[in-house]
């Protein structure tokens, strides 16, 4: 007999075993049942139970002793019956959870990955993840640009400029008014560079730096910190503010 619907409505090889050796043997105690469907009699007792749960198999007691019966086969559609209305109530809580789901995973999405940077050397750090990233003739820009830094961020900028002309990757830059003209002359004499001043008279301690899908937002204070957010519609999202003022800046004359 070809049981392989059973197991695929859930019954294990075990509970076939003893189902079917229950309706060939009738009303019987475990003994005989164990010999009949070859299941040890260390598994016997956890199998009817199991199709007692089920409805498959009834017992009376006799004397102290069970007597166990296999359920007429016409239980096995109650069975599945029972299964089909299980799976109506999870597909219901399915379709519940599924939206809640969704918007987690929207969530996840926005901001797959944030980190914070502090200090000059962090600084050094974020920027130059420029270079994991960006191919020869990509790009990077900056957004407001604060006017005063000390001596050695200039002088890092210097080096890393060259490092950037030489992997081929340009950059623009807008600096915030009140920043020195040496300083976007000296930017302007590298290669791929264009370095102008922010067309609105707005000044703040803080600046964005963005390419591909990053986006970076850093402080320029006395410690300085930097916060690097990989997300492609954060950074798209940047690049729209920075092309808009950038159609709207000038450029820069010596």
């Amino acid at each position: 007999m070809d049981t392989t619907v059973l197991r695929q409505i859930g019954l294990t090889g075990g509970e076939i075993k003893v189902y079917l050796a229950l309706l060939g043997l009738g009303s019987t105690t475990s003994g005989p049942l164990t010999d009949e469907s070859g299941v040890s009699r260390s598994k016997i007792y956890h199998i009817l139970e199991r199709l007692i749960q089920k409805g498959l198999v009834s017992y009376t007691i006799k004397q102290k002793t069970k007597y166990y019966q296999a359920a007429e086969p016409s239980k096995i559609r109650d069975y599945l019956d029972e299964k089909e209305q299980e799976f109506r109530k999870q597909r219901r809580e399915i379709d519940d959870l599924v939206p809640k789901l969704e918007m987690q995973q929207k969530v996840a999405k926005k901001i797959k990955e944030a980190q914070i940077f502090e200090g000059f050397k962090g600084i050094q750090t974020v920027h130059e993840h420029t270079y994991l990233k960006l191919k020869r003739g990509e790009e990077y820009f900056y957004l407001g640009i604060h006017p005063l830094q000390e001596e050695k961020y200039h002088l890092y900028w210097q080096r890393d400029h060259k490092r950037r002309v030489k992997a081929g990757i340009k950059c623009r830059l807008l600096f915030n008014r009140g920043t020195d003209p040496k300083i976007l002359k000296d930017r302007n004499c590298f290669k791929g560079c264009d370095a102008r001043y922010m067309p609105i008279p707005i000044e703040t301690p803080a600046w964005i730096m963005g390419y591909k899908d990053v986006t970076v937002i850093g402080l320029q204070s006395e410690k300085g910190m930097a916060i690097e957010i990989i997300n492609r519609e954060i950074a798209d999202s940047f690049r729209r503010y920075f092309e808009s003022f950038w159609k709207l800046s000038k450029l820069f004359e010596s």
